[in-house]
């Protein structure tokens, strides 16, 4: 039901998530076509032209791909930076024309989508002033997203939040635990520093601290190892910290996971037999089979 004062256009039920937020700058005319070609999938056309958006990411990206290789760049180097920016080129103005069409620009660029275009054709401008700028253009493959909105598995996108939330509600453990490992990266690196010195490579407690991260991470580059007995006794401690620490970052996930997974319940007393945890849902005690109060009394 439309509320009170809303213009007409601001309810579009064919709109997706991603979209709402986005309302077409006119109801009618020129910008509206353009808005319902740039932002919706429902018609034939709209849906080609996100198709051949995304070819034309992955081109582009592929383009950028072949740059960097040395062979290839020696004999197309001149075809492969004409093409790059052609789609700079074409990119931008679609860009602009998605700022035209929305009714609120300054929304729409700082919005997630409206960063990751901005960001796709930024660093050929940026290559004219730094020199291979040019390369971060892989970052268009970002835009890719966009096949989610077109393939309708935006429902995707509420796991993808299940993720996240869970990752949210585990951050306070998890920088604890990095607050840690940053201590111990810290002490065995001064350690090393002491005891093993420059003619063993630990040059300085920064380098001491890279090998500790390095040792502890159970990759051990080999630039630099111990040489004492007693450095090779340390290292021995610290990879078996790594060893025994790798899971807990995991594990502090894996929790929250669960604990977002898991159903919600009701925290209210029965009035007859005082249970309180009981279904979402349920209105009827799992125990006794009493009704249960709208809220708890107790609180």
């Amino acid at each position: 039901m439309n509320r009170p004062g809303a213009r007409p256009e601001e309810f579009d039920p064919q709109a997706s998530v991603f979209e709402r937020d986005f309302l077409p700058a006119r109801p009618t005319g020129l910008r509206n076509r353009f808005y319902r070609l740039l932002f919706h999938h429902e018609t034939a056309s709209e849906r080609n032209f996100d198709l051949a958006l995304i070819a034309t990411i992955l081109v582009s990206v592929v383009v950028v791909l072949l740059d960097s290789e040395p062979s290839i760049k020696a004999r197309w180097h001149h075809a492969l930076l004409v093409a790059e920016w052609a789609f700079t080129i074409l990119f931008t103005i679609e860009y602009g024309l998605r700022l035209w069409a929305v009714r609120r620009p300054l929304r729409y660029a700082t919005s997630f989508f409206g960063v990751i275009d901005l960001m796709a054709i930024l660093p050929s401008y940026l290559s004219l002033i730094f020199a291979g700028s040019q390369y971060l253009l892989v970052i268009r493959v970002l835009r890719l997203l966009r096949v989610f909105r077109v393939l309708k598995l935006v429902q995707y996108s509420s796991e993808a939040g299940v993720l996240i939330t869970a990752l949210s509600r585990s951050r306070r453990k998890i920088a604890v635990f990095v607050c840690t490992l940053v201590t111990i990266v810290i002490i065995f690196g001064a350690l090393m520093y002491v005891i093993e010195g420059p003619e063993h490579g630990f040059t300085s407690i920064p380098t001491g601290m890279y090998w500790a991260v390095v040792t502890m991470g159970t990759v051990g580059f080999g630039d630099i190892s111990p040489g004492t007995p007693v450095g090779r006794f340390i290292t021995s401690i610290l990879i078996l910290i790594g060893y025994s620490i790798i899971a807990v970052p995991t594990g502090i996930y894996t929790a929250e996971l669960a604990s977002t997974l898991r159903p919600k319940r009701r925290h209210v007393r029965c009035r007859e037999c005082g249970l309180q945890d009981h279904e979402q849902e349920a209105w009827h005690c799992r125990r006794c089979g009493a009704g249960l109060p709208a809220e708890d009394p107790s609180q």
